[in-house]
Order: structure tokens, then C-alpha cells, then sequence
């Protein structure tokens, strides 16, 4: 597993906007090759117009195939990198001090090791899951999905008839905290749901002039105006069942007695809670971030347009509310339109399918506590969500004796400790096999 991780490193499959990842191609085709030596039959599959962005779909057949199918997805594609501010290359796979270094080692070529992994060793030992399991690599996640999971929900969603449920980034790794009485607890937080994503792009136009003379009609005051009032305004709590789910068993496990029946009792949690109650902090209302600012071409001449952008993110339970109140916000001199408009996503906790996740972590982890949570992003989840898959987010990782912990994802020095990968595969490999 560790060697699948160190090559899928040193494919470079960088995702630069607006979507550009050369690299994704030679990726795919390794790992097709990978699979169809193993005996499986995988579907290398890209866009006519983008050959060069690849994904690999494999299914397993399963024991009995009237169970309902399960999805495991993961993406080849990685945020672009600095080298001059990084340690090591980060596209060498360096395997140095306990240590597996590279852009993509935590988001997400770790996933796609020891998904690979697990293939490899049903392969090897003949043995095969209950179910049809639904293997994706996917090109393009951190841009849209448009050349990836997106596209392949479009374009090939025969690949997932009979899924039910799927598994794929962000949930699942092994935590530290401590208890009120100092002892130490260990968590994991499986990904029930995200916030929902609705994009705005705001375009003011008005009269260009010299300026010097200035007049009413200025499109970047209009714009500024309408950005002041997004981008201040504090949305109200909305609490979801999962959000309330997270708050209430990670307070439950450290030993934090909560009131979440009212808005000052949610207030008052999340302040107890502190950095334990995690991306609660923001899944709990919608936000309006204003990011992009297009406007202008020369000091002395006022524009006739100027262009905004903003990142809308919802909790699950209030888009209709949130879309009700935007035009308001965003004022009549404005324009407004949804540049992405994917709606909040939810799984059940309630489900066998969780239960599965949590006795995965349990059996591997004894003593460990499960807790759902809600994202704050988004992922590939998104897409296949609309397919009616129930998508949780279960990417495991386990606790460095050592102390170490995964670092540097999206940001320098990406790596991740060698034994929290070989915990983690064991946590997928008892889940895989067994759910």
C-alpha cells in the first residue's frame, strides 16, 4: 500500500483552473493497468473533448448479488503545489522518517492506495465481498467534477445501477481528545452530509465617465454596496438532525452536558465544545463569502461594469430559505445568477449502512466512539447523491503511536504517517469485507 501511494505521488495530476490536469491520463491508465493484471475488468473513460482526463470505474461482483450495491470513490486529481516552500519535491512519494511525503498524500492518492490495496488482496486470495462493490478513480474533483464524477453521473450512470450507498472522502480517521475528567477518548467522525454549494456571480452595470466627475451611477458602488450586505449578513442557526447528531455524541463522549433545544443552547455548545465540535462552527448556518472582485481598467475612467463573485454555502434544511432571502440582500441594482447551485446532501445515521462504518471502527479500534458530522465543502458526494446513493464520507486513518499526525493537506508538506495508512486499511479492509 505503501508503494501504490509513493507512484500515485509522482503522477503529477495537478487540477489548475479552470480544470486543466495533464497528468491525470497516465494515472488512470496505471491504474487500470494495475487492475486488469489482477484479473479485473476496469473502464478507463473520459470526455471526447478531454481525453486527457481519465477516470477508472471497476465493479466486483459480490457473494449475493440481490444485496444492494456499494460505491467506493476516490480522486486522482491534487491542488496544485509550490515546490520552493516544500521540505521535499512534492510529487517524489518520499518515504522518509515514518513519513509518506507528497501532494496528494491526505487528499485523497491515500484513499486510492489502500482502496487499490484491498483490491489487489481480493485478487490475490480469491476472496470476494458480499456485495457488488463499485470501485470509481475519478478525474477533476477539486475543480467541478465536470470531467469526473459529474460527467460520469451524466454520461455512464449505468456503471452504478443497484448502488445504494457509497463511501469516499473526508470521515472516518482516528482522533485523540479528552474527556472532562482527563482521560484520554478516541473519536472518529464519519461524514454524514455537506453544506450545500450556490455559487453567485453579481454583475452591476451602469454609465462609464471620467473619474473625475463622479455620479450616482456607479456600477462599483452598487457592487460594494451589495457586497457589504452578503458578506455582513449573520445568517440564523439552522440545526439539522446531523449537525445535531455530531454536537450531541461528541459531547456525549468527552463528557459535556448541552441543551441544544434553542439557538442560546447551540451558542452556548459550540463555546464548550470548543475545537472538539469541529466544522459545527459553520455547518450549523449558511455562509456568504464575497472572494472575487472584477472591476475597473484605469484610475481616472469609471467602469460600466463591475463583477463579483461569492461562495454560498448551506446547511442542510434552509436552501429554500436562504434562496428566498439573496434577492433582497443582493439588491435591485445588481444581477444575480447561480454559477453552481448543488444543493445540501444528507445520508441517514440511522442506517445499516452506518452501522457498518462504525463497526469498522470499532472492531479495528477498540474503545473508539463513532460520531456523525456534517461538511462544511463539499465533495464527489454531491454528484452521486443525485443518483439516489446515500454517500457517507470514509476515507480511515488511525493514530500515529508515534504521536504524528496527517498535515499540510492543500497547503506545503503534504504527508502521512506510514502507520496511520496501515490502521486505516485495516479499518477498510474489515468494512470492505464485511459490510
Amino acid at each position: 500500500m505503501v508503494e501504490l501511494l509513493r507512484t500515485l505521488i509522482r503522477h503529477d495530476t495537478t487540477n489548475r483552473a479552470p480544470g486543466d490536469a495533464e497528468g491525470e491520463l497516465a494515472a488512470a491508465r496505471w491504474v487500470e493497468g494495475l487492475l486488469r493484471g489482477a484479473g479485473f475488468e476496469p473502464v478507463l473513460l473520459a470526455r471526447a473533448d478531454a481525453p486527457h482526463r481519465a477516470n477508472v470505474v471497476v465493479r466486483v461482483p459480490g457473494l449475493d448479488r440481490s444485496l444492494p450495491g456499494l460505491l467506493v470513490h476516490a480522486h486522482l486529481d491534487v491542488v496544485p503545489a509550490e515546490p520552493g516552500q516544500w521540505t521535499v519535491p512534492p510529487f517524489a512519494g518520499e518515504l522518509r522518517d515514518g513519513w509518506v511525503w507528497g501532494r496528494g498524500a491526505v487528499d485523497m492518492k491515500d484513499m486510492c492506495a489502500m482502496t487499490l490495496a484491498v483490491l489487489l488482496d481480493w485478487a490475490a486470495t480469491g476472496r470476494r465481498p458480499r456485495r457488488d462493490v463499485v470501485v470509481a478513480f475519478v478525474a477533476d474533483e477539486e475543480t467541478d467534477g465536470s470531467y469526473g464524477a459529474q460527467w460520469l453521473v451524466d454520461a455512464h450512470r449505468e456503471l452504478f445501477e443497484g448502488v445504494d450507498a457509497a463511501i469516499g472522502e473526508s470521515g472516518g480517521s482516528i482522533e485523540e481528545l479528552r474527556h472532562v475528567d482527563g482521560r484520554s477518548v478516541l473519536l472518529s467522525r464519519v461524514s454524514a452530509g455537506e453544506r450545500g454549494t450556490l455559487h453567485l456571480r453579481l454583475t452591476a452595470s451602469g454609465t462609464s465617465g471620467h473619474g473625475s466627475r463622479p455620479h450616482d451611477d456607479n456600477p462599483v458602488l452598487a457592487l460594494v454596496d451589495a457586497l457589504h450586505r452578503i458578506g455582513h449578513h449573520r445568517w440564523p442557526l439552522n440545526l439539522s438532525d446531523l449537525v445535531r447528531s455530531q454536537l450531541q455524541g461528541t459531547a456525549d463522549a468527552l463528557g459535556h452536558v448541552v441543551d441544544l433545544s434553542d439557538d442560546a443552547g447551540v451558542e452556548a455548545a459550540l463555546e464548550t465544545l470548543g475545537e472538539a465540535a469541529e466544522v459545527a462552527h459553520f455547518t450549523v448556518r449558511a455562509s456568504t463569502t464575497p472572494t472575487v472582485v472584477r472591476a475597473g481598467y484605469k484610475v481616472n475612467v469609471i467602469p460600466g461594469e463591475a463583477v463579483a463573485e461569492v461562495d454560498v454555502r448551506c446547511p442542510p434544511g434552509c436552501t429554500e430559505e436562504l434562496l428566498a432571502a439573496l434577492p433582497a440582500l443582493v439588491g435591485d441594482r445588481v444581477r444575480m445568477e447561480h454559477t453552481v447551485l448543488n444543493p445540501p446532501v444528507e445520508a441517514p445515521v440511522d442506517s445499516p449502512w452506518f452501522a457498518a462504518l462504525r463497526d469498522a471502527v470499532e472492531s479495528e479500534v477498540p474503545g473508539a466512539v463513532v460520531v456523525p458530522r456534517c461538511l462544511g465543502g463539499g465533495t464527489d458526494a454531491k454528484a452521486f447523491s443525485t443518483l439516489g446513493i446515500a454517500c457517507y464520507g470514509f476515507a480511515p486513518l488511525s493514530l500515529d503511536p508515534d504521536g504524528r499526525r496527517p498535515g499540510g493537506m492543500h497547503g506545503v508538506d503534504e504527508r502521512v504517517p506510514v502507520a496511520s495508512l496501515r490502521g486505516g486499511l485495516r479499518i477498510l479492509t474489515r468494512f470492505l469485507d464485511t459490510v
